[in-house]
């Protein structure tokens, strides 16, 4: 690929810091425009948002390619979003490492949509786990007894803590932007900001200095990278 993206007049290198800003830090498109500016670049944030609705999935997937494989216990919860007023429920698959797997908005959280979230994220993750851990929600325990039979379930709301505080970056983003405008804005948007800013938060507090140093330094490296493998539309 060459340094230019079809079509467009900036390089990959501006574009690809755009979308790493937003996906990564709770920024406006307003704040990355500033920011541009600081550095002597004149780019609009229409043009921004553009960027980000157009190439940020893709690189969310070229992420995903090198994501290591999940540990097999699993942590499910679901939030409410308010939506125009209406609620909606925000299911969410993190394993035992805080690795988020996958995320589903839908309008219900019965059995039907525990089925639905269940298929998305085994297809997705493309393994079975050996145990799933929930809160005490019902359609949780009828969907696997369809379709996970022999996993372990483990229910029980102390034990959720990790799937729940996966919620707290997304609640942040959710201010940040005056709350999403639709299930599918929201669905669009979540399904490349999981991947992305998760890849650019390995759990600092975890790590030595000069170890978290050299994950972010191997990590941005991997980012330079990937953005030149994405197939943008």
């Amino acid at each position: 690929m060459g340094t230019h993206y079809k079509r467009h007049r900036f390089p990959i290198e501006i574009i690809r810091h755009c979308v790493w800003l937003d996906y990564t830090f709770p920024l406006s498109y307003r704040d990355i425009e500033k920011m541009m500016l600081y550095r002597g670049i004149e780019v609009t944030y229409e043009t921004i948002r553009n960027w980000c609705q157009k190439f940020a999935q893709d690189y969310a997937n070229q992420i995903r390619k090198r994501r290591r494989a999940p540990v097999d216990k699993w942590h499910l919860d679901e939030v409410v979003v308010t939506i125009k007023g209406e609620q909606f429920y925000l299911w969410r698959a993190v394993d035992a490492q805080g690795q988020v797997l996958d995320i589903l908005m839908q309008r219900r959280r019965n059995k039907g949509a525990a089925k639905k979230f269940f298929r998305k994220l085994l297809k997705s993750t493309g393994v079975v786990p050996r145990v799933i851990v929930t809160d005490k929600l019902r359609s949780y325990g009828a969907a696997k007894r369809d379709l996970m039979p022999a996993v372990e379930h483990r229910q029980h709301k102390g034990l959720n803590n990790r799937a729940e505080n996966s919620h707290r970056p997304t609640r942040t983003r959710e201010r940040r932007m005056g709350r999403f405008k639709s299930p599918g804005g929201a669905q669009r948007f979540l399904a490349a900001f999981e991947p992305i800013r998760g890849y650019f938060h390995p759990h600092q507090h975890q790590q030595s200095a000069s170890n978290y140093r050299g994950i972010m330094s191997q990590r941005l490296a991997d980012w330079r990278e990937l953005t030149r493998l994405a197939s943008p539309a």
